[in-house]
């Protein structure tokens, strides 16, 4: 199987414990160009992101709760979903995962 996750629809970066970048997939390096794409790859998140936005991840690493919100930028609907991912059971670090939504989007209720 090709590693399909490299050009996947959607923004996906991945950090250690300590909010250093370990991986970010083509469109997440393409959505952060502006503040160095894939050079982002070791750097420190607390380099870029306000305290607030630092605050609330330390908290889904703490708790292992994600957190999902969606945003608008430059016209562009977005939906980010935040979460832990574990190694051997322990949380190891945090994926960020983000993707553009229509400004209209169905919702269903299923039974």
């Amino acid at each position: 199987m090709q590693n399909w996750i490299e050009e996947f629809n959607a923004a996906i970066t991945v950090t250690d414990r300590d909010f250093v970048v370990i991986y970010m997939n083509n469109k997440a390096a393409a959505t952060f160009e502006k503040w160095g794409g894939s050079e982002l790859i070791g750097k420190n998140l607390s380099n870029c992101h306000k305290e607030r936005s630092m605050a609330i991840m330390r908290q889904i690493l703490e708790t292992g709760t994600p957190n999902t919100y969606t945003i608008e930028k430059n016209g562009i609907k977005k939906m980010v979903f935040q979460t832990p991912w574990k190694k051997s059971g322990a949380i190891a670090g945090l994926v960020e995962i983000s993707f553009e939504i229509p400004w209209d989007m169905e919702h269903y209720v299923r039974n």
